[in-house]
């Protein structure tokens, strides 16, 4: 049975999610990452995009993931047409991994970004990486040069940070500096080994 000891990790765009995966791989957790998953799918999917989307969509047969990006973002339907082929495929996958973990019978974590608002997988604990909206925003508009407009619009699209803090189990606050987020890490994983070993 897949699941049994996995740990959902989520939080919001741009809060510091894939720096808390590493952080905690680097403090001895496993973690399987759903969107590393995801592009995996996607890129071997390229033929399925290229007639679905148009062959806009595919560069020197790899799918463009900024071009589909900036269409499932601003197209409901296409986002659904996406997300309707990749999330079976994803869950699969993932779940053929949770159950690989499962054996060692010791607490993993598996990053899905949307486990709040798809409830796809029977998982019962949760650690979310927090930051306040106005930090969150700040940082994504940084990394990804967009407007604050299209900014604002990606970050809509998800259930807002401060309601997924509140449905974790744990919390990992990512509103100060790279060295207090290591301390939050390292006292996460001093509590999940308290209660697990």
């Amino acid at each position: 049975m897949a699941f049994k000891y996995a740990i959902a990790l989520t939080g919001g765009i741009a809060t510091g999610k894939s720096t808390v995966a590493s952080l905690l791989a680097l403090n001895g957790m496993r973690v399987i990452d759903a969107d590393t998953i995801s592009h995996e799918i996607l890129q071997s999917s390229a033929s399925w995009v290229k007639e679905t989307f148009g062959e806009e969509y595919v560069l020197n047969s790899k799918v463009d993931r900024v071009k589909l990006g900036s269409l499932v973002f601003s197209n409901e339907d296409a986002k659904k047409t996406l997300e309707e082929f990749l999330h079976p495929k994803i869950r699969d996958e993932i779940r053929l991994r949770s159950e690989k973990q499962d054996k060692f019978e010791f607490p993993y974590l598996i990053d899905i970004p949307l486990f709040f608002e798809n409830s796809a997988y029977d998982i019962k604990e949760s650690v979310v990486v927090y930051t306040p909206k106005e930090i969150q925003l700040e940082r994504f508009m940084k990394r990804n040069g967009y407007s604050e407009e299209e900014s604002l619009n990606r970050i809509a699209s998800q259930m807002p940070i401060d309601e997924k803090k509140q449905k974790a189990t744990w919390v990992i606050d990512n509103s100060k500096n790279l060295k207090h987020l290591q301390q939050e890490v390292e006292d996460f994983v001093e509590k999940i080994k308290a209660k697990y070993l």
